[in-house]
């Protein structure tokens, strides 16, 4: 029995010696290389100075609010340190984030590319006969705060007529080519090639070709109310004025509801 009990006592220590080097085995490895190379994808440093410097903030100053030094958090910044979550939590709450900011995936820098072969020409709207044309730069791009255009203006008929037009926001126009009349409230403006203009778009304001030929210009509308108005989604350029005043636009809808009226 003695020796019997030996022997169990015996395999049991080599079958737990076994189980010891097996779990060795199995068990991941997680190198120092490899954190670094994780932490370093998170980008913490980077996500802290924007978050800082979007707020104006000197180093010195998050580190009074934060309780940490202005060294340690240049070197945070740079990543040559990896903070731990209680600092990381000390500068999320300076900054009104969650722990979470700073390990999510950052999202993609918008970027949008319009060819000219994708780009659709349209006519003036709101009107039996179209003073001008124009093609969409920025169709594609989703709540967009601006609505850029390329517009060409073609000479006017005998007896043609123009109606202003009002948005909310405002409009920057530049002439690439010809000649253009550019007519805002009272204001009557003669514009050649090169020359550019910045106005209030609530302005009841008219464009019309003022040479032979026609005229081409690059305008852009930019989706800000004035600051007593209440915000609105936007239409560029408006739409056509009636027999009695100037029509105000309606809201956006449908396809090409944004385009340039």
């Amino acid at each position: 029995m003695h020796l019997g009990t030996g022997d169990g006592k015996i395999a049991m220590s080599e079958t737990a010696a076994t189980a010891v080097r097996t779990e060795s085995v199995l068990a991941p490895q997680v190198d120092t290389e490899t954190t670094e190379m994780f932490i370093a994808e998170k980008r913490i440093g980077e996500r802290i100075k924007r978050l800082r410097l979007k707020k104006s903030m000197g180093l010195v100053e998050l580190g009074k609010h934060t309780g940490l030094s202005a060294s340690f958090l240049s070197q945070l910044e740079t990543g040559r340190v990896v903070p731990t979550l209680r600092n990381l939590a000390r500068v999320a709450m300076v900054f009104s984030k969650d722990l979470s900011y700073f390990f999510e995936p950052e999202p993609q820098s918008l970027f949008r590319v319009h060819r000219r072969t994708e780009r659709v020409r349209l006519p003036q709207t709101g009107v039996d006969d179209p003073t001008y044309f124009f093609e969409s730069l920025g169709y594609m791009v989703p709540d967009r705060l601006m609505d850029p255009y390329f517009a060409e203006f073609v000479p006017l008929k005998k007896g043609q007529d123009i109606r202003p037009h009002v948005h909310a926001g405002y409009e920057f126009l530049y002439v690439l080519q010809g000649e253009l009349e550019i007519r805002h409230g009272d204001v009557v403006s003669q514009m050649e090639m090169g020359d550019a203009v910045y106005f209030d778009a609530s302005t009841p304001h008219a464009y019309l070709c003022a040479g032979k030929t026609p005229a081409v210009a690059l305008i852009v509308t930019m989706h800000q109310a004035p600051a007593a108005s209440p915000a609105m989604q936007l239409r560029p350029l408006g739409a056509a004025m009636g027999a009695r005043g100037v029509t105000a636009m309606r809201p956006a809808s449908g396809p090409g509801a944004n385009n340039l009226r």
